[in-house]
């Protein structure tokens, strides 16, 4: 599973210069329930659209300013998929409020009962998967396969904190004196905010929130605009699994005002951000003056090696499943391919072939590989840096054209890319693109394909095909990044280990996933104990 950034002109959540006094009692709107806790499906052939509110203080409620706003399925442009609430300063205040009335309670129960509540939220969830898989790819355009994939993720990662409930917990130390003992505890920070973006709408709301209940925090979660269904379907989860009222919240709507009320409010100790560049930093800097803690993942430009030993039909296949798969909108999908010569042209015809047969379609579609862009300005952002390569004399061999035809005409479908005569000082080798879009470098030796890789400001994930198990160790030595796959795709992570950049691509502090991420989600507290009186 992958991270990615927030859509070109998607949600701004710079802070305001000025936001205002902090209230944090608790604000009318957490206890103000206009909407039902049966959130059961609409039956299409009743009601295609559905309505979701805000879950703030365990209640459903809508926006104080009456004003909603609508998603669209990418694949066809012409249905409206869900309404929402378009919330703003007063609902993440009540949010925030409503989070630090449940912490004491919450965070007073053991690491297992907390644990049996993520546990069955996570049964819950694989029995609503048909329903969330369809709804996400109509929502945020995936393939049926990806989708059920990455909620079928989402169900593994609550069990995983479930399970690991009875583990979490500090050390013990020898000390130099008898009688005398000296340990650790974890203890939860108290309100922990997430800012999660739309290309993995259930998955990384979920690897964020998990471990962040999990340690005792109370949760106010701001999902992307462009899907946020999936994040409302997790607090459903969590409201039937037994979850206190206020310890998960979830505020729908603009960024800008929530994210100015998480840099100023007092009672928001951390805050975890998934999404693009200029945004974390913005974020960062809006935080910094608290000394909170703060942990972004932000964009990437992840290298795929392909050396003169690979096999290049291995090779091949690899670049366009983490090319092209997801529609490229994954932080940690391959967007350059950086070759050896004697292998360039061999190389590039076997990713050509499989390019040309890639089958792009809307995602509920059968054998469908590659659905649409999620939106209008993500497509056009990939026509532009295809044309940007263009004119730097980048040599576009396959694909990048627009698919308007059948089912086609009403979506954000594009036909996968493939560009040769690529440099290393090029735009399209060094800023990200998020779209299905591969750039084909060509170096004379293992030595320059590491120094071209390196020599980008992001370093999130990289790869390497060869046979040569020597090279293989130094690569993983010497590449700037914070994931290195051999001989494998550069998406897919296991939830189990951590997760996280280097240089531009992460804060490059406390890491994502696996039992690292309670790290972030925690303090630790030393006790001293002398017993020998």
């Amino acid at each position: 599973m992958d991270v990615g950034r927030l859509p070109s002109g998607g949600d701004e959540l710079t802070p305001a210069e000025d936001s205002g006094p902090t209230k944090l009692k608790m604000h009318p709107l957490a206890q103000w329930s206009i909407f039902p806790i049966d959130l059961a499906p609409c039956p299409p052939e009743k009601c295609s659209v559905r309505s979701y509110q805000n879950y703030i203080g365990g209640q459903w409620s809508a926006a104080a300013s009456g004003k909603t706003f609508e998603t669209r399925n990418p694949a066809d442009s012409r249905e409206v998929v869900a309404s929402y609430p378009l919330s703003g300063t007063p609902e993440a205040t009540a949010a925030i409020a409503a989070a630090q009335a449940a912490f004491p309670k919450w965070a007073a129960q053991t690491a297992v009962a907390r644990g049996r509540i993520l546990s069955k939220a996570s049964q819950i969830l694989e029995s609503r998967k048909p329903e969330l898989a369809e709804l996400l790819v109509r929502e945020e355009g995936k393939t049926l396969t990806e989708a059920t994939g990455e909620v079928g993720r989402a169900v593994d990662i609550f069990r995983y904190y479930g399970g690991i409930s009875y583990s979490a917990n500090g050390q013990t130390f020898p000390h130099d004196l008898a009688g005398n003992l000296m340990f650790t505890r974890r203890e939860p920070l108290g309100v922990v905010a997430l800012i999660t973006p739309w290309n993995f709408p259930i998955a990384i709301p979920a690897w964020k929130a998990a471990p962040a209940l999990l340690s005792g925090n109370a949760v106010v979660l701001k999902p992307a605009s462009q899907a946020p269904a999936m994040t409302l379907e997790i607090a459903r989860a969590l409201h039937d699994a037994g979850l206190p009222a206020g310890v998960f919240n979830v505020v729908v709507g603009e960024g800008r005002p929530f994210g100015a009320e998480v840099a100023s409010n007092p009672a928001v100790q951390a805050l975890s951000f998934t999404g693009s560049h200029a945004v974390g930093t913005s974020l960062y800097q809006a935080v910094a003056p608290r000394r909170i803690r703060c942990q972004l993942e932000m964009g990437s430009k992840n290298p795929t090696l392909v050396l003169a030993d690979a096999d290049l039909d291995l090779a091949a296949k690899l670049v366009a499943i983490a090319g092209f798969g997801l529609t490229g909108q994954a932080c940690t999908a391959t967007s350059r391919v950086i070759v050896e010569r004697p292998v360039l042209a061999a190389f590039t015809e076997k990713l050509i072939a499989l390019a040309k047969v890639w089958k792009v379609g809307p995602g509920l579609a059968a054998g469908v590989q590659m659905g649409p862009a999620v939106n209008e300005a993500e497509l056009q952002g990939n026509f532009d840096a295809i044309q940007q390569a263009q004119a730097e004399g980048a040599e576009l061999l396959w694909g990048g054209g627009r698919l308007t035809e059948g089912d086609l005409a009403h979506g954000w479908f594009l036909q996968p890319a493939v560009l040769g005569n690529v440099t290393p000082t090029m735009r399209i080798a060094r800023e990200e693109v998020f779209g299905p879009v591969v750039a084909i470098l060509a170096v004379d030796s293992f030595e320059e394909a590491i120094q071209v890789a390196n020599g980008v400001e992001y370093g999130l994930s990289a790869s390497l095909i060869t046979r040569d198990f020597k090279k293989a160790m130094l690569y993983s030595e010497r590449i700037e990044a914070g994931v290195v796959k051999v001989n494998q795709i550069s998406t897919g992570l296991a939830l189990h280990v951590p997760f996280g950049g280097v240089k531009q691509s992460s804060t490059d502090t406390f890491r994502e996933q696996g039992t690292a991420a309670l790290d972030f989600y925690t303090r630790s507290k030393t006790i001293y104990l002398d017993y020998s009186a």
